[in-house]
């Protein structure tokens, strides 16, 4: 099976290469790798451009996105731009950091797994964070959950989910739509990416309350907004985002933004949070 890959960047000169040294290091390499430089201030670009003078299969692609850093938009944003210069031509799609360090095996192994059962949508690892020298499980979510940094999608079930939704909770959204249209989410405990900066480094004051209006836009409703925002608080160890959450939720709704979702999907959406509330309670 063949893969593409694209990642966006804006300023990762510090990480970069490590990136790509261990894109190189893959025992299967892509067969193509877009690196979108988000108006990137530093020497991101040319470390990509020195890299792709040795490897054929990374290109560089160039854009300017919003300049404000907020989650989900931007990025998906760039991740759009360096889809438009890829053809159809794959049979996995990647979209990653640029502040990873991924096992040699970790695309051979992705690739069995798509290979090993044709309902299988999306497959990842577990991201780890350094601490004190260790490499700590960077414990944001359930392990059923594919960590945002590192998404690999089959073709066809990247096609029927519509692509990547440019907005907070698109990494959420997408595994949700996968459980709507029947395709399993996978995830390997055995494949350890290094994720060389936390989750939400770059963040600023204006994206607190995303996360309530994120959860707002995927149909959640307040119940299961609020057991969420108050599991992620707690697990970010911070119990007063709780309110930024629930606060960007009422805004969102208020505002009657849209939905990232049919009401279809929202009421599956809703039932398979309740079932999966359910499950760990009793």
């Amino acid at each position: 099976m063949k893969y593409y890959i694209i990642i966006p960047a804006h300023n990762e000169e510090a990480f970069m290469q490590f990136t790509l040294d261990s894109l190189a290091a893959q025992t299967v390499l892509p067969a193509k790798a877009v690196i979108v430089n988000d108006h990137s201030t530093d020497k991101t670009a040319e470390i990509v451009l020195a890299f792709a003078e040795k490897h054929s299969w990374i290109s560089l692609v160039n854009t300017t996105s919003d300049t404000i850093h907020l989650p989900g938009s931007k990025v998906i944003q760039a991740f759009q731009k360096g889809l438009e210069t890829l053809d159809d031509d794959y049979d996995i799609l990647v979209k990653a950091d640029a502040d990873l360090i991924f096992p040699p095996h970790y695309f051979e192994t992705i690739i069995q797994h798509f290979q090993s059962d044709a309902q299988i949508g999306m497959a990842g690892g577990f991201a780890y964070i350094e601490k004190n020298g260790v490499w700590i499980l960077e414990n944001l979510t359930d392990k059923d959950h594919i960590r945002g940094a590192f998404k690999a999608y089959r073709k066809a079930t990247f096609q029927q989910i519509d692509g990547l939704k440019p907005a907070m909770g698109w990494d959420t959204v997408d595994e949700l739509l996968c459980q709507f249209y029947n395709w399993k989410v996978v995830t390997d405990e055995s494949l350890k990416v290094k994720h060389l900066k936390p989750t939400g480094a770059s963040y600023n004051k204006t994206a607190r309350y995303k996360q309530g209006e994120a959860f707002y836009t995927l149909g959640y409703g307040f119940f299961i907004t609020s057991v969420a925002s108050l599991k992620l608080a707690m697990r970010k160890g911070k119990p007063l985002l709780f309110l930024d959450y629930i606060k960007g939720f009422w805004k969102a709704k208020s505002a009657n933004k849209p939905l990232l979702v049919t009401e279809e999907q929202a009421k599956f959406i809703r039932n398979y949070r309740w079932k999966k509330m359910k499950e760990k309670l009793f």
